[in-house]
């Protein structure tokens, strides 16, 4: 998990480290369980993840995540 500071306090990073954690506990890391996908995943967050909602995150976090799946197959 990465999440470069962008003039942001530590409160704003560790909030958006939260989120991107949840998502891939609850989200992702059971999908690619159930895939049978033995990889690693690597999330770096852009600048605009501090200024959306924990949905819009998730969205874009498992868009991202099956783009990256299909290409990949």
């Amino acid at each position: 998990m990465i999440v470069p500071k962008h003039g942001h306090t530590i409160v704003e990073r560790n909030l958006v480290k939260r989120r991107l954690r949840e998502i891939g506990r609850r989200e992702a890391l059971p999908r690619l369980a159930d895939a049978g996908a033995d990889t690693d995943v690597l999330v770096r967050a852009r600048r605009t993840a501090y200024g959306v909602t924990y949905e819009a995150l998730r969205d874009e976090f498992l868009e991202t995540l099956e783009k990256m799946w299909s290409q990949s197959s």
